[in-house]
């Protein structure tokens, strides 16, 4: 089920890896919607990575609620699934994060955004994890075109015909007969 506000969005799912592709394409979107152009990749790009972590390690099901709330210059990305359990940001160091083929979904939540964090939910069991990113929209961040108006075209100058009686010399020449005019 999807639902949104002007400034909120909510999106109920199982977090499956077809529904990933379809929520990021959804947060894409809104984003657009919402002129936050800017936003788009780090947000879908955080977002994947929350549902990756729900796909991966929610149990006792998959099902989550996604939320994009956009209120007072800051666009913020919630996750809410029925696992109490809250994530852990893993120590890149201790992990040995140049073999390491998974376990870096938060890390790069943690790039991706300005802050983020985890806490439990307030009105039943599981939790809700988060980012958030500033928002400034589209019209701000992107010139706009500048229109240039063309020249208008100039027809190439007519040659300027001198004529010289015989034996006579010119005194001036026109500018176009000293380039090429041919006496007629």
């Amino acid at each position: 089920m999807i639902s949104h506000s002007r400034r909120h969005c909510v999106v109920e799912l199982q977090a499956s890896p077809s529904r990933i592709g379809q929520i990021r394409r959804i947060v894409s979107a809104q984003l657009r919607h919402w002129q936050l152009d800017p936003l788009i990749d780090r947000a879908a790009l955080g977002v994947t990575e929350l549902l990756s972590n729900v796909h991966r390690h929610a149990q006792p099901d998959k099902t989550c609620t996604v939320e994009i709330e956009l209120r007072l210059g800051r666009l913020t990305v919630s996750v809410i699934d029925s696992d109490p359990r809250l994530p852990v940001l893993r120590d890149a160091q201790a992990q040995g994060a140049a073999l390491a083929t998974g376990g870096r979904g938060l890390a790069l939540v943690e790039a991706v955004s300005e802050a983020w964090g985890a806490r439990p939910q307030a009105d039943g069991p599981g939790k809700v994890v988060w980012f958030s990113l500033t928002a400034a929209p589209a019209t701000a961040a992107t010139p706009r075109p500048v229109r240039i108006a063309a020249k208008p075209v100039r027809e190439p100058a007519r040659p300027v015909v001198v004529a010289v009686e015989p034996g006579a010399v010119p005194t001036a020449l026109p500018v176009a007969a000293s380039v090429g005019a041919r006496p007629g």
